[in-house]
């Protein structure tokens, strides 16, 4: 007997609780990140330029101190490194869930026996 092809799906919430498959909903099933986990990583990097060019240019026309130029690119670095972070976990997740409609489909991670 052999298994059906593995499509596309989109797991929601009913309003029970519990989770459905939608298949006719397109989710990508290729493990690409999701557009918020690729707009995040963007200001992940919008930060890190901003961490390294805005202090030493701010300091350099006069506008603030080096102390205050150091405490704005330790800020920038630890934004940047949280949004990498959240990132990276929002693709996770994305993948989780994918990984997870794609098993309960076929049948074989959801109690169906293989």
């Amino acid at each position: 007997m052999s298994t059906p092809p593995v499509q596309d799906v989109t797991i929601t919430k009913a309003p029970a609780g519990l989770l459905t498959v939608d298949p006719d909903a397109g989710a990508p099933a290729d493990g690409t990140p999701p557009k918020r986990s690729k707009v995040t990583a963007g200001l992940a990097v919008l930060a890190c330029v901003a961490c390294c060019t805005l202090p030493p240019a701010l300091i350099a026309a006069g506008v603030i101190t080096g102390a205050a130029g150091a405490l704005a690119e330790s800020v920038l670095f630890a934004v940047s490194g949280v949004l990498v972070v959240a990132a990276a976990g929002m693709w996770w997740l994305h993948r989780r869930r994918t990984a997870t409609a794609n098993a309960c489909q076929s049948g074989c991670g959801c109690g169906g026996g293989c």
